[in-house]
């Protein structure tokens, strides 16, 4: 599988309860159909990517899902945390996640708080 964002190989990485699919160059997370909810507890150690990175990659927005080839996956926005934007495919409803984002999305501070207040709407 190629990475949607760098187009670099997915690495298979074992985690407990299962594997997720890591990039090795940006270090972005492919999750498949509810991995996201089912791994938010090991996110520490899952999201292991420079988040300064992951922001860089975050623009890069009209992508096309990896497992379904040439479906293009819906760009989403975290209902609890404004400030964590991620893909999603509307077909095999797989996630994937800039480096820093999965492990972002793992807790919810008063910074995150402050950081959604001055987040634009994502279009």
């Amino acid at each position: 599988m190629k990475c949607p964002k760098c187009h670099s190989e997915m690495e298979t990485v074992k985690v407990e309860g299962g594997e997720i699919d890591r990039c090795v160059s940006c270090k972005g997370l492919w999750f498949d159909i509810l991995e996201d909810e089912k791994f938010i507890s090991q996110a520490k150690s899952i999201d292991t990517g420079d988040s300064k990175i992951g922001a860089a990659n975050n623009t890069i927005d009209r992508i096309n899902c990896p497992t379904c080839a040439n479906t293009p996956m819906i760009r989403m926005v975290d209902c609890r945390q404004h400030h964590i934007w991620f893909e999603s495919c509307p077909s095999c409803f797989g996630r994937f996640f800039d480096a820093g984002e999965f492990n972002d999305l793992s807790s919810h501070t008063l910074s995150d708080i402050i950081r959604d207040i001055f987040t634009p709407e994502r279009r």
